[in-house]
């Protein structure tokens, strides 16, 4: 495990203390068998998705809503890192640039744009195992303090 994946584990730990009832990483993530990929510290996350033959739409191109549900599940838990507090989307929006197909990986890096005290954005891009892109996403959310 690289120094970076250890960060993130730890921040993980440590926000795991601070919200025991909170799943991480969530059924969603682990149903679209997700990878940690890089982390830089409360700022930017990638992971790499595999193009699964039931991803695809009748175009046996990755469903864009798959798509979209990999940025959510890349972009959700960069939020939750870079607030330490539950974070909601307010909106998320998806530009789809060329399609991806079965046998090959998606990986999206999400970057956080700005944080303030109640909201935050964040966008992020996801490319195809050759590198190009295939998908932008950005999405504005609410940070919701722990009472």
């Amino acid at each position: 495990m690289n120094d970076n994946l250890a960060v993130l584990n730890a921040e993980f730990d440590f926000l795991a203390k601070q919200y025991p009832d909170v799943q991480l990483p969530p059924e969603c993530f682990a149903m679209m068998k997700a990878e940690y990929i890089d982390y830089e510290s409360r700022m930017m996350l990638k992971i790499s998705f595999p193009v699964l033959p039931e991803y695809l739409n009748p175009m046996k191109s990755m469903q864009g809503g798959f798509i979209s549900a990999a940025f959510d599940n890349v972009i959700g838990p960069l939020s939750y890192l870079s607030a330490r507090a539950s974070c909601v989307s307010l909106d998320m929006h998806t530009n789809f640039i060329r399609p991806i197909y079965a046998g090959d990986l998606l990986t999206i890096t999400a970057r956080v744009v700005i944080r303030g005290r109640s909201t935050m954005n964040i966008a992020a891009e996801g490319v195809n195992g050759k590198g190009k892109l295939v998908a932008s996403c950005s999405s504005h959310l609410i940070i919701v303090k722990k009472e």
